[in-house]
């Protein structure tokens, strides 16, 4: 008889969590103007709000954290971190930051100007808020398919070569540079194949172009090449992600995501112009260069972090988990995007809720709904979190509208994941019950998802 999977790791210490009753949600949650990102940390039994610094370190992070070296200039906790980052991506320039919004803000202060137009594959919220607060245009040349959530398709992440072609003849002279994330977040966690990379870069050379990967998730995008490209099923994830950055110019990364730190990120390129241009903005926004806003502790838990998740069985054991997941939804027939992504399952609340309206956002619908039956976190990714077009500020309607369960690494069980399955089933079985959603009352001009304030109708 075959083995079942078990997680490759044990746990060595554990943190309490807290049930709540119905009404006590009901009142948190109208205090937090139905905004889940308002309520508070032990207002809530599982929180998938995002897996963004919220994975539980490794025994050798913490111990690399006793040996951070805290000094203002020169710290060699940075050079460890420098050297870790070279090694695994090929760039030789690198800057810390706080996080991966932190290295967009500093990259993109020196390269993105007025006018400009950024092509990329579905851009993440920080991503296009740090585009659209500089007077230009973030302009998604993510494949049609990915708008399929149940169309079953490898690289769902891909760039579409033909639209970014276009975007190119059309803009090229207001095309600072190229870029693609990996994983494709708001696609729903998909991957971007080598392939489609290696397009990616014949069309930047040929409008001489750079191109700079979006990383948060390279390692996982690096596992899903592995599981799912022919030709890559023997090599290692480190030998991957050494492909796939030998395709880009530059990188931003959250750490707090792949790196898995509860705070950091950086930007690394091949470029020197990049890095004399970017140095400019590091110090005023972020600190001196070999800090950049991260301790010298973290700075040696991310260097440890980036070596552990470019590793199979690390990676394999978080994207099973989400798997699972997905499995349990299956079972009862609750529409996500397809296949499962990397970090998370992204509930299609469209073909859930079809008595609500665009207008009244069933995907944050969904979300008050799973959180006040049963106190499980999640996120819309979807018309909220898409804010108003710069322009005609009209709300744009025409992506996905999905709710975002991400899985922190290394820190739910498939308990948990069962849990949040059958919670989630619940609410599907009385999904024609549930006829009105919400309305914005308040809302930022930008960004709008994280303060937005919102009362329910019906």
């Amino acid at each position: 008889m075959e083995l079942p999977f078990a997680e490759s790791w044990k746990i060595k210490m554990v943190e309490p969590i807290k049930k709540s009753t119905r009404a006590e949600r009901e009142k948190w949650l109208k205090e937090a103007h139905y905004n889940v990102f308002q309520l508070k940390s032990e207002q809530v039994y599982i929180d998938c709000i995002t897996d963004s610094g919220t994975g539980a370190m490794s025994d050798r992070q913490w111990a690399a954290m006793m040996m951070g070296d805290e000094s203002y200039a020169g710290a060699s906790s940075f050079f460890r971190l420098k050297d870790t980052i070279t090694r695994i991506t090929g760039f030789q320039y690198v800057i810390p930051t706080h996080q991966g919004r932190a290295a967009e803000n500093v990259l993109f202060s020196h390269l993105v100007k007025a006018g400009a137009v950024v092509p990329g594959n579905s851009h993440f919220d920080t991503t296009k808020g740090h585009i659209e607060s500089r007077k230009a245009t973030a302009l998604d040349c993510t494949i049609d398919e990915a708008k399929d959530t149940q169309l079953e398709l490898p690289f769902k992440g891909n760039v579409d070569p033909k639209k970014l072609e276009k975007a190119l003849a059309e803009h090229a002279d207001k095309v600072p540079f190229i870029i693609v994330t990996v994983t494709n977040n708001t696609a729903g966690g998909q991957p971007v194949s080598m392939q489609n990379l290696r397009e990616v870069r014949a069309i930047a050379d040929k409008y001489k172009k750079r191109v700079i990967l979006d990383s948060a998730r390279f390692a996982e995008n690096a596992y899903f090449i592995k599981t799912r490209e022919k030709g890559y099923e023997n090599k290692t994830i480190k030998e991957i992600v050494k492909e796939m950055f030998s395709l880009a110019d530059g990188m931003t990364m959250s750490a707090k995501k792949d790196g898995i730190v509860n705070m950091g990120g950086f930007i690394a390129t091949r470029h020197e112009d990049w890095y004399e241009g970017a140095k400019c903005f590091c110090i005023p926004f972020e600190g001196y260069l070999t800090y950049g806003g991260m301790n010298g502790r973290d700075m040696d838990a991310l260097a440890v972090g980036l070596d552990e998740n470019t590793e199979f069985d690390n990676l394999e054991t978080r994207i099973k988990q989400v798997e699972y997941l997905a499995k349990r939804l299956d079972e009862f027939g609750i529409p996500y995007q397809r296949p499962a992504g990397g970090h998370a399952i992204f509930v299609d609340a469209s073909r859930i809720l079809t008595e609500i309206p665009k207008e009244e956002f069933p995907a944050q619908t969904l979300t008050i709904e799973l959180y006040l039956e049963a106190g499980i976190r999640g996120c819309e990714i979807g018309y909220i979190l898409a804010d108003r077009d710069p322009v005609t500020r009209e709300n744009r309607f025409g992506g996905l509208d999905l709710l975002r369960l991400c899985i922190p690494r290394r820190v739910y069980t498939n308990n948990h994941m069962d849990v949040i399955a059958v919670a989630l089933k619940n609410v599907f079985d009385r999904r024609n019950q549930i006829k009105r959603g919400v309305r914005i009352t308040w809302e930022a001009e930008l960004m709008r998802h994280f303060t937005v304030q919102l009362e329910r109708l019906g």
